[in-house]
């Protein structure tokens, strides 16, 4: 190649890695805005206090689960919720799918809504999709609710009349009462958050959320959360899964 061709070569490599620099995820999960400290919490399972959970997860998924799912089968499960679920003919989260799993098939009660118990097992079975990508389930019959969830996203609510995208779209990146606003990527739920002092799921904070701008919020496992979920999961596709994450 003549010393032209070579000049020209450079430049064109050049000019593709600012346009993949350019074209870098801007994405940013709510990890890196916290204290270097509260990221120790959570880089080190000896001191994530949500092991505690994951530790009891761990025994009731060997009581009640694996009779029918061996732990390697877990694995990528937990980042592909909400799923489509055929039975029902419509989305469940992950939480959901426990419990039928429990009422159909280990035959006992469905566990509360942030149950220690419900939370444990959650936690663990999404520890095992820890470091993969988050990939929303692909089937078309979910597209209806995950526009659902786009629109809920969007719509403003309460007495101060404010959508989750304007907070957690317009405005991440800024402060508000002196805390950083995240970009509100779902990406490791089930959450210790230090505020509770204890684990909490994507619902409780998106309750949270609503209250927040003095709206009544949803009810726990309503349709309407769950459309949210599905589309905040599809929002943050391809990020890696946290779980169990800690949160100030």
């Amino acid at each position: 190649m003549t010393r032209a061709g070579l000049a020209i070569a450079g430049l064109a490599a050049a000019l593709a890695l600012v346009a993949g620099m350019a074209k870098a995820d801007p994405r940013r999960s709510s990890f890196d805005d916290m204290s270097p400290s509260t990221q120790t919490l959570q880089r080190d399972d000896t001191q994530n206090p949500a092991m505690l959970w994951v530790a009891d997860g761990e025994q009731r998924f060997a009581t009640d689960c694996q009779r029918c799912h061996g732990v390697t089968s877990m694995r990528g499960v937990a980042a592909r919720y909400p799923a489509w679920d055929a039975a029902s003919g419509r989305p469940v989260t992950l939480a959901a799918r426990i419990n039928l799993c429990r009422t159909r098939h280990v035959k006992a009660p469905a566990l509360a809504p942030e149950n220690d118990g419900l939370l444990a097992l959650e936690a663990y079975v999404a520890l095992q999709s820890r470091g993969q990508p988050l990939a929303p389930d692909a089937t078309p019959a979910l597209r209806p609710f995950r526009a659902e969830g786009e629109r809920l996203y969007r719509q403003r609510f309460g007495q101060l009349d404010f959508s989750c995208a304007q907070c957690h779209d317009d405005h991440a990146g800024r402060r508000l009462a002196g805390a950083p606003i995240p970009q509100a990527h779902p990406t490791g739920y089930p959450i210790y958050r230090l505020e509770w002092q204890g684990m909490g799921s994507l619902q409780r904070r998106l309750r949270n959320c609503m209250t927040g701008v003095r709206a009544e919020p949803f009810g726990y496992g309503s349709d309407e959360f769950t459309a949210i979920e599905l589309y905040l999961k599809q929002r943050a596709a391809g990020m890696a899964v946290e779980s169990p994450a800690v949160r100030p």
